[in-house]
Formats: structure tokens, C-alpha cells, sequence
């Protein structure tokens, strides 16, 4: 089943094209990585998808939705993104993950705040100051405030890239067990050959904004 679509997608700033006629089909469950060289395109076509760009032409499809329809707020909980660097606000781990619900009037209840906690390795950080982690403990507190949305489908935008050697090991392997567990729908940039062959089983490559190859991940992905 497709669960998100994207119809002659583009975006064009200034006279300059980042994103040129994209048009792809997502499976639900399935894990597409996003490679090419720098300045291809890859950021600028993920951040299209849960609208934190306009398209200049195309749209998306969200379960056969035009994500036009849906509000922006809802579509980006439906969509949740993990960026390369992660931001968090200013405060306590807990208040970070309570965030998203509270802006849509719900409470996110303290068992499964722990739940989320504990999934991405960081049990008993509810009441710690982001300003006391580590950047591989940031990135999973950042990861666990977008799952706290639960989203049907997670980009993911070079999460490990800023990490060090170690810290990037242990988020991509929790990153792995959390997509495989909770059967996400998952869009990746990775400049990791390696490391798209261990998250997906499609890939898509950008050239210059242009789409120029879909298909499996050992025929789109050269190591």
C-alpha cells in the first residue's frame, strides 16, 4: 500500500532549482534511502515533504491525501522529521517530549514518556537539562520527541553525520531497531554507501535536484 506520493514535486528559489519534478511512490513500511553528491538536492526535497518548504509545483500525497489538505501542524506529526544537527528547547528532556502533544491539546502521560525514554536508551533522563547532553544523547532525546507524535512516516536528515564514531554506531543501531519494531515508513539521507545498504531496501539518487535513479539499494547505491 502506498502511503506517501510525490507528484512532479519542485521547489524553486531566486531562479535557482533546488528540487526539480520529483515523482515517487513510498510503500508503508518501507525504508527509502536518499543519496547524491552535495548540494544535489536531498535536504530540499525531504523538507518538501512535510511542508517545512513550499513546493513551487507538485504536491504530495499523504494515504492518498493531498497534504495540501492537511494542516501544516498536523501533517509535520504525521511527518516527523530528525534533522542532522538537533535542536532542542531550552529546559528538561521530559518537557522536550511533552512539546509536540501539549501543542495539540494532549498530554503525553508519564508512562510512555519512560516508554520512549527507555526505547531509545535513555532511561531515567525525564528530569535532566538538555544543556547537560551529550550530542549522541541529544540526538536520541530528539528522536524520541518526534516519535512521541507518533508519526507514520520519519525523515531523517543525516542523523548521525555530527556524531563521533562511536555515539554515530549507537544511534544508527537504535535508529534500526526502532524502525524495524514500530514498521515505520522511513525517508534517509545518508553520504554513508554503507550505511544505506544497512537502512533501506530502495534508494533513490539525486543529481542537481533531479531524481536520476529509483530503484533497489544495491543497484541505485555504489560502495
Amino acid at each position: 500500500m502506498i502511503i506517501l506520493e510525490t507528484a512532479g514535486l519542485s521547489r524553486t528559489v531566486d531562479n535557482k532549482i533546488l528540487v526539480t519534478d520529483i515523482s515517487v511512490k513510498v510503500e508503508r513500511g518501507e525504508v527509502v534511502s536518499i543519496v547524491g553528491p552535495s548540494g544535489a538536492g536531498k535536504s530540499s526535497f525531504l523538507r518538501l515533504l512535510n511542508r517545512l518548504d513550499e513546493p513551487t509545483a507538485g504536491t504530495v500525497y499523504l494515504d492518498g491525501l493531498d497534504y495540501k489538505t492537511i494542516p501544516p501542524t498536523q501533517l509535520r506529526r504525521q511527518v516527523g522529521m530528525v534533522l542532522q544537527a538537533p535542536y532542542l528547547f531550552p529546559g528538561t528532556v521530559s518537557e522536550n517530549l511533552r512539546f509536540g502533544p501539549k501543542q495539540h491539546g494532549q498530554v503525553l502521560e508519564d508512562s510512555r514518556l519512560h516508554r520512549l525514554l527507555e526505547q531509545v536508551g535513555l532511561p531515567g533522563y525525564a528530569d535532566r537539562e538538555v544543556t547537560r547532553l551529550s550530542g549522541g544523547e541529544a540526538q536520541r532525546v530528539s528522536l524520541a520527541r518526534t516519535l512521541a507524535n507518533s508519526p507514520e512516516v520519519l525523515l531523517l536528515d543525516e542523523p548521525t553525520s555530527a556524531l563521533d564514531r562511536h555515539a554515530e554506531a549507537e544511534v544508527e543501531s537504535l535508529l534500526r531497531e526502532i524502525i524495524a519494531t514500530e514498521q515505520l515508513t522511513c525517508l534517509i539521507i545518508t553520504h554513508n554507501p554503507a550505511q544505506a545498504l544497512r537502512f533501506s531496501n530502495r534508494s533513490m539518487r539525486l543529481e542537481a535536484g533531479k531524481l536520476v535513479k529509483f530503484g533497489p539499494v544495491e543497484e541505485v547505491v555504489h560502495v
